[in-house]
């Protein structure tokens, strides 16, 4: 607060030097000792409360650059009220403060080449397979927040607030939703002066409830005046450049921080690069600064949203510089606006450390097909662009949905939050579906390459276990139902059998005497479907992390056509 005043103090007596002619004359008199300094006053405790206002409500940065463009209009003003020697040094300075403005204006032009530097990413052909015994975090956002509203009787004095915000994270080793309960207007924040905690549901688990969490908190986005933790961070750190809004960040005993990403411009107060985190705690109001190394573990979101957005951007538009974004577009990839936060969407690897997926597709209008997508670690902010593989051609982020859409059409349901996986070697995209009302209803799986190679479920674990089978029959050379590609032969005698319909196939699920199962599929090997206890059998299958291995093909070496015929004359 004090560095505020005192920046204002310093930008009001610039205005008062400028503006109030010191040894010269108007053009048509002159201004005795007396005026001059009632005027200087005048000046001056008018332009402290304007600037000091327009700071304190602006939380604008107090870096010089910021004040430039005031100083030009000031100089050029106090030229027109004196003349002289005086004139001439103050037109100067309102001629630099111009200069310095155009210099601002134009950094776009000249700048892409240093964004394109600071976004530069390590370049790979295709995801790490999924793991398939994990449960991908799949639960929609916009489903998680009608939970949370449909439990919102959990909060005491419910009338004084409102849900705040949703931030996907992990917390002692859950993949977790949070939002914080925030106050639903200014008196509310008069008479209530915290709020009574946050909301936390699975985020991979869509038929669990949200739970409300007690931890009264004080500085949050919704207070106000020195409250509002936006306002106190700026206070705090009157310097430093941010980028995105605050978010919530929960530490494995439950005590709630919010964090916001400052970094520095990439030149002439354009452009933007990550350097640490500001974070507060939302109790007690102690705040500490930490450069992006330094970062404690338990946050997972240190690089803000909307910062890997920017970075995303600079990626795919600058690799060629400015002009070629209006004249050829040679290179130019786009990122999508399909994520769910700032562009981008929220993603965990199997170790639990959290990414940003962004997609990216063609500048020309009417392309549907991905040019590749990018991962950026939220902890770091170390970035890794996916070319794909060069002989298939990738659907984008809208034709997946566009393909549930189709799919759900009568239904009128939707998807949301669309996320690109290697499901058995097959680059896939997973879509959650919403109903109208924004219910979760399905899950979508398709092939980013074929879009005919598709399965819904009500589950991830139901959609894969579905995904599977359609892959290990599709007969796609490039398609082998394997995150492994590894295919290995063996024989042993059946145990346990287990039959069900799958459309016009049979799932045959059975137990051999080493204790391994497997799974097939009639429309793979139709003579499964005689499959029964006491059989001996020989067969290929994909050798992945599953309970279930997929069989590619099965032959019961203890049933021979005679029995066969017996069994068909029966």
């Amino acid at each position: 607060m004090t560095m505020t005043f005192l920046l204002a103090a310093i930008i009001a007596a610039i205005a008062g030097i400028l503006l109030v002619p010191i040894t010269g004359k108007m053009q048509d008199g002159g201004f005795n000792l007396k005026f001059k300094l009632l005027f200087f006053i005048v000046v001056f405790v008018l332009a402290c409360i304007v600037t000091g206002v327009i700071l304190y409500i602006t939380m604008i940065d107090l870096n010089w650059t910021a004040v430039w463009p005031a100083i030009a209009i000031l100089a050029l003003l106090g030229a027109f009220l004196t003349g002289g020697v005086e004139r001439k040094i103050k037109g100067i300075i309102a001629f630099a403060g111009i200069a310095i403005a155009v210099y601002m204006l134009s950094a776009p032009v000249f700048n892409a080449d240093k964004k394109y530097d600071s976004a530069k990413m390590t370049v790979a052909t295709e995801l790490k397979a999924f793991d398939e015994t994990k449960t991908p975090a799949s639960v929609p956002p916009k489903y998680a927040r009608n939970k949370m509203n449909k439990a919102f009787g959990q909060v005491p004095n419910t009338s004084y607030f409102e849900l705040g915000n949703l931030q996907i994270q992990k917390i002692n080793d859950e993949f977790v939703y949070v939002a914080p309960v925030e106050f639903s207007d200014v008196f509310k924040w008069f008479k209530g002066d915290t709020t009574p905690g946050y909301f936390v549901v699975s985020a991979t688990d869509s038929s669990a409830n949200p739970k409300f969490v007690k931890k009264d908190m004080k500085y949050i986005p919704s207070a106000f005046l020195n409250d509002n933790v936006v306002r106190y961070m700026r206070l705090h750190n009157p310097l430093k450049i941010f980028n995105g809004e605050v978010q919530l960040e929960i530490d494995d005993d439950g005590t709630p921080y919010y964090i916001r990403t400052y970094g520095k411009f990439i030149s002439a107060r354009n452009g933007f690069e990550p350097q640490g985190i500001v974070m507060v705690n939302a109790q007690n109001g102690k705040i500490k600064s930490y450069k992006i190394k330094d970062v404690p573990t338990f946050i997972d979101g240190a690089i803000s949203p909307e910062a890997v957005s920017l970075q995303n951007s600079y990626y795919g538009n600058y690799i060629h510089g400015y002009w070629n974004t209006i004249f050829g577009k040679k290179d130019i990839k786009i990122p999508s606006d399909e994520g769910v936060e700032a562009n981008v969407s929220p993603v965990f690897d199997e170790e639990g450390t959290m990414y940003y997926f962004t997609d990216f597709t063609s500048p020309k209008e009417g392309v549907e097909s991905m040019l590749g997508y990018s991962l950026t670690n939220a902890h770091t902010g170390e970035a890794t662009y996916y070319t794909g593989s060069a002989e298939e051609s990738y659907m984008d982020s809208a034709g997946a949905l566009q393909v549930v859409e189709k799919k759900f059409v009568e239904k009128k349901w939707s998807g949301s939050m669309p996320l690109l996986y290697n499901f058995y070697g097959e680059t896939s995209w997973l879509v959650p579906v919403l109903d109208s009302n924004g219910f979760l209803q399905n899950y979508y799986i398709v092939s980013a390459a074929n879009p005919e190679i598709a399965v819904s479920g009500t589950s991830p674990k139901e959609a894969l276990r579905l995904y599977k089978n359609v892959l290990s029959r599709s007969g796609s050379t490039t398609v082998n139902g394997s995150s492994s590609k590894e295919e290995k032969t063996t024989q042993g005698t059946v145990m346990r059998v287990y039959k069900e319909t799958a459309g016009d196939f049979t799932n045959v699920s059975f137990l051999l005497s080493d204790e391994t199962n497997y799974t097939v599929s009639s429309e793979v090997s139709p003579l499964a479907v005689y499959l029964q206890e006491g059989d001996t059998v020989k067969f290929t299958y994909l050798n992945t992390t599953e309970t279930f291995l997929q069989v590619k093909d099965l032959t019961i070496t203890s049933l021979n056509k005679k029995e066969i015929i017996k069994k068909d004359k029966k």
